[in-house]
């Protein structure tokens, strides 16, 4: 009897310990989701800041890129490079949106197809320009070739006009 009697016990006691615990598995099912739900938000925005740097990597180097095209195409006519005819200030700088008239000479061509690759690749906007300086340095010229360009692109903190200059000898 005394058998019965502990088996009865054993019973309810278990009962009672179940009671106790009914809920908690779920409550830490739930906390683990929570936290997986954030970890995966926290990736994503890992993930979309990333995009945004490398596309910003890349307009620099489509500009760059840019510059070593019209240097390369000023070798081709080296004379009016050292004369200064490529020269474009601030004021008379190749806008990506109302490029030069292409025709009347090679300077003018080749200008108008910088101006086209300055807007295909960062932007047909008033904001991508190209400027050229270059001095007659006696055997060569010194020219550097500044792209200014908007990068919005690349998301918040820092300025959204990049710059790229390239100096090169002639």
């Amino acid at each position: 009897m005394n058998d019965s009697i502990a088996s009865a016990r054993q019973a309810r006691c278990h009962v009672h310990f179940r009671s106790h615990q009914t809920g908690v598995g779920l409550i830490e099912v739930l906390v683990a989701v929570l936290v997986l739900s954030i970890a995966f938000l926290g990736v994503a925005a890992l993930q979309a800041r990333s995009l945004a740097t490398t596309n910003s990597a890349m307009a620099r180097s489509l500009a760059t890129i840019a510059s070593y095209s019209i240097l390369d195409a000023m070798r081709l006519d080296i004379a009016a490079a050292r004369a200064g005819s490529y020269n474009r200030s601030a004021d008379s700088a190749v806008v990506a949106n109302a490029c030069p008239d292409a025709s009347g000479s090679l300077i003018n061509d080749q200008l108008n197809q910088w101006c086209a690759q300055l807007g295909q690749g960062l932007g047909m906007a008033a904001t991508t320009t190209g400027q050229i300086a270059c001095s007659d340095a006696g055997v060569t010229a010194d020219c550097t070739v500044t792209i200014t360009f908007d990068d919005s692109r690349a998301g918040t903190g820092g300025s959204n006009v990049q710059t790229v200059a390239t100096r090169a000898m002639l």
